[in-house]
């Protein structure tokens, strides 16, 4: 079925199922924020994902899917093909959610995976290899830092203890939290984790909101995502003591918020790129005593670091410890990289696919790389994959005013349908 469409399966995608179950997930952590906009704060492995898992697991039986679990907690259903003895296609996303998050991000990649899975067996379809959705354990690493767990540790990227003493903000470790997790879902088969202890799937695509304007601002209905650009993220602390903010002389205070204040202000001009190509966020900032009438003893802050080339990421990225303690005048400095994803690309066998169903689709398409990061970044060495874009309202992602219309919604989850059926048949 390579580059042609397959009227009955196309037809199969259910634009209304597919949004349905979108807004029965969205219900799930659902607050309104600040403009209005309902969003979804769902953190990874809190009692709303354990709900919205048992959700997803109860859509996948009733259609005939298999489910089953990984010892990170990567949730997996199954659509068997003509030949089970066949390395499946995967496609899935994750279903956690940023602490102010949206109703589309992650969740619509699980839930188009269903719907093109729910397509293929309400078509008549059944490939030569099998179908699994895959929901990846904490890839926002919102509650938990940093994110793609689930799917550093099935590809082999990490030890799958790596992160068990990493703590949310109340205290509770990874490890803990996975525990019960697993004890919850001790009725689920488990399954190898990943390649560390079993082999690697044939092809991996993941469907996704494309978190950014161009798709929309363009006109274009799907991207093709050709990669990802690298990613690195650091914790710094600065360590300064506490004084009394009337008595103390300034000539005398190891002020951590200041010396912080010339650390950004060094960092950014280590991070200036001309291009606009760079990407560099401090967004998260801790202070202690966080006293409007103490000197601040201890500042914690966080970087976000990224760029498409390998050289400027291991470049800049490199130098950051260095600025940071150039910078600060009186305090310590402790630099801890949590996080470092290397660019990847994409292979043709999966963008040519999904080039293939749009045109076939008569749905216009852009090739373009995403800025964010994916579950897809760490399949890319186990395995063909690729990414499926479709367009989201001005760009608006970690948002509640995140939006992208049931019709782009399954535009997307139609292209998604032909792309695994081919992938699943090579």
């Amino acid at each position: 079925m390579s580059g042609t469409v397959v009227p009955r399966l196309v037809a199969a995608v259910s634009e209304q199922r597919q949004w349905d179950r979108l807004m029965e997930m969205a219900r799930l952590g659902a607050f309104t924020g600040v403009d209005g906009s309902p969003g979804v704060n769902r953190p990874c492995l809190s009692p709303l994902d354990r709900e919205a898992r048992r959700l997803l697991i109860g859509w996948g039986m009733a259609i005939g899917l298999t489910p089953s679990i990984d010892a990170l907690g990567n949730l997996f259903l199954r659509h068997e093909g003509q030949d089970p003895g066949l390395a499946p296609v995967l496609t899935g996303s994750h279903m956690d959610s940023q602490p102010a998050g949206g109703r589309f991000d992650g969740i619509w990649g699980v839930l188009a995976g269903l719907e093109a899975i729910q397509a293929l067996r309400e078509a008549g379809i059944t490939p030569r290899r099998p179908i699994e959705l895959v929901a990846w354990t904490n890839e926002e690493g919102g509650r938990f830092a940093p994110g793609c767990m689930g799917s550093m540790a099935y590809a082999g990227h990490s030890k799958p203890d790596t992160w068990d003493a990493v703590t949310d903000g109340e205290g509770i470790r990874f490890g803990d939290a996975l525990r019960e997790q697993l004890l919850l879902e001790a009725d689920l088969p488990r399954r190898p984790l990943g390649v560390v202890d079993g082999p690697a799937p044939h092809a991996y695509v993941e469907a996704h909101i494309e978190q950014g304007p161009r798709l929309e601002s363009e006109g274009f209905d799907i991207g093709i995502v050709t990669g990802i650009q690298g990613s690195r993220w650091f914790l710094v602390e600065i360590i300064g003591e506490s004084a009394h903010a009337g008595t103390a002389p300034l000539s005398t205070r190891r002020d951590a918020v200041q010396d912080m204040l010339r650390a950004i202000t060094a960092l950014n001009a280590l991070m200036d790129d001309p291009t606009d190509i760079l990407r560099f966020t401090v967004a998260r900032i801790e202070v202690q005593p966080n006293s409007s009438n103490s000197v601040a003893e201890r500042v914690r802050f966080t970087i976000d670091f990224r760029h498409p080339s390998a050289a400027v990421l291991a470049q800049r990225g490199d130098a950051i410890e260095a600025t940071i303690r150039g910078a600060v005048q009186r305090c310590e400095v402790v630099v801890t990289e949590r996080f470092h994803a290397l660019p990847v690309d994409f292979a043709p066998l999966v963008t040519g696919a999904v080039a293939r169903a749009s045109a076939a689709q008569g749905l216009k398409a852009l090739r373009m790389p995403s800025g964010a990061f994916h579950d897809a970044q760490f399949m890319v060495p186990l395995c063909p994959s690729g990414m499926i874009f479709v367009p989201s309202r001005k760009g608006i992602s970690h948002n509640p005013a995140e939006y992208s219309s049931p019709a782009q919604l399954a535009a997307g989850a139609r292209v998604l349908a032909q792309v695994v059926a081919e992938l699943a048949e090579s």
